[in-house]
């Protein structure tokens, strides 16, 4: 068009007459879940993203011979979206959960014989599903397990919907309820800290509750651990773009939106790479801080609250050896700064040696440690971690940063959520720092993303798509 304007595209890339269909800006799993979700109602969506590429911050990208993850991401069962998402996408087989919930933990201030604990669950009904695990757990004192017994059915009777918890820590509440502090650390700061990016101490009790209950106390086989075999991109780039394609989306990268406004007859203009796209619904599923600057006056009822919502880093480090040097695919520590440690060889294509990754969470006081010193502290840890490494020759050692990884779970950040909705209509929200109930988790992303669609797909005055709905049911 020669004013440099163009409509929004339907299947097969047919224009359309302006002021037809959505944009989505954004896309990482949010955008993406949300792009699919209207393209799957017989909208038609086009979706634009500032990157090269697809999946936000859970992406990989190349390194000499290997194909390396930004960072390492979980899922579990609970994650009813997610787990929607890998079918829609047709990657569930490549991401597989684990038949039983079973987590390796090494304390390594133990003796020799005596660091391996182990939290698994048995196939009986909760709370007696982790009855044994914890009774056996070596790394509390009997009293200790006791009092994280009793902790667990007073959460039980929490409701992580209630305002009033988001007003308080995490971390008091345990206090307050008998936990000591190598409980918090060797239990519950254990899974927090990965769930939440953050210790007790700073995470809002409503959060944590939801985390405890939902992965923990609501069914058997809720926290059953499931992680992607290949490369990040595969999915949430290769296979999401392939499933974009089959629903119609048109899907531009590399193209980064300045600015959106709404017209008279209210339609939606989004300025993108010195076009103009015409739209009746569009959905920002980009980060807090943009989704700020993009939103028109008087969309929210305090927009800057959004600048309010903090956020936290994530750190990462890769190491190369060798040899291989651990028979496990995983495993938490204890007594070491070092949290988790991932196998990820096979995913990264790597044929000889191992390559395990070592996932920092809330990693506030590590995030811009030159690589040098990070390799001086982390590689004498995973010598007392892992006895095979004292022989093996690192090949490469590197570190990956994420500085604004998710938002900060921090008391009081529940009020400064938004909806799906604005105030504008035809604009609606997606990402996981959205009021989605969940911390910043893929899973949260992808919630947000099914929210807006179902928003937009009200006003728009489209059906539902059943399938769309059923992780749903199935929580």
């Amino acid at each position: 068009m020669s004013d440099g304007s163009r409509p929004a595209q339907g299947r097969g890339g047919t224009p359309q007459a302006p002021g037809r269909g959505a944009v989505v800006v954004g896309g990482g799993l949010a955008g993406i879940t949300a792009a699919l979700a209207l393209a799957d109602a017989g909208v038609h969506v086009t979706l634009l993203e500032g990157r090269p590429r697809l999946g936000g911050l859970a992406f990989s990208f190349r390194r000499g011979e290997l194909t390396v993850d930004n960072g390492q991401h979980v899922y579990l069962r609970c994650c009813t979206a997610y787990r929607w998402f890998l079918d829609r996408i047709e990657g569930a087989a490549l991401a597989p959960l684990q038949d039983r919930l079973d987590v390796p933990v090494v304390d390594v201030d133990k003796p020799a014989g005596r660091r391996l604990g182990r939290l698994r669950r048995d196939p009986l009904p909760v709370p007696l599903h982790l009855g044994r695990s914890l009774a056996a757990y070596p790394h509390l004192s009997l009293a200790e397990r006791a009092a994280v017994g009793r902790a667990a059915l007073a959460l039980q009777g929490l409701d992580p919907a209630d305002p009033a918890l988001d007003t308080q820590d995490f971390g008091s509440w345990l206090t307050a309820h008998g936990q000591s502090a190598r409980a918090v650390e060797a239990l519950w700061d254990l899974v927090g800290v990965a769930t939440l990016n953050a210790v007790a101490g700073d995470a809002s009790l409503g959060l944590a509750a939801m985390v405890f209950k939902t992965g923990l106390l609501s069914d058997p086989g809720a926290a059953d651990i499931g992680w992607s075999h290949v490369p990040l991109g595969e999915l949430h780039d290769r296979l999401a773009r392939k499933a974009l394609d089959s629903a119609g989306v048109r899907t531009e990268v590399r193209t980064r939106v300045t600015s959106i406004s709404s017209n008279e007859n209210g339609s939606w203009n989004v300025q993108a790479s010195g076009e103009t796209l015409h739209a009746d619904a569009v959905v920002l599923a980009v980060p807090q801080r943009e989704t700020h600057d993009l939103l028109p006056p008087g969309a929210l009822d305090d927009q800057g609250r959004l600048l309010d919502i903090g956020t936290a880093p994530i750190l990462n480090v890769h190491v190369v050896y060798d040899r291989k040097v651990l028979a496990k695919p995983f495993f938490a520590a204890l007594g070491t700064p070092v949290q988790w440690v991932f196998d990820r060889t096979d995913a990264s294509g790597l044929r000889t040696g191992q390559y395990l990754a070592l996932s920092q969470s809330a990693a506030q006081d590590e995030i811009d440690t030159p690589v040098a010193d990070l390799r001086d502290r982390y590689l004498p840890e995973l010598e007392r971690l892992i006895p095979g490494t004292r022989a093996a020759v690192v090949q490469d050692f590197f570190v990956t940063r994420e500085r604004t990884a998710t938002f900060a779970p921090t008391p009081g950040v529940g009020r400064l959520r938004p909806g799906a909705r604005t105030k504008s209509p035809g604009l609606y929200l997606a990402g996981a720092w959205t009021a989605t109930g969940w911390p910043a988790t893929m899973e949260s992303a992808v919630r947000s993303g099914v929210s807006a669609a179902d928003a937009a797909l009200s006003a728009l005055g489209r059906p539902r798509p059943r399938h769309l709905f059923e992780f749903e049911e199935a929580a």
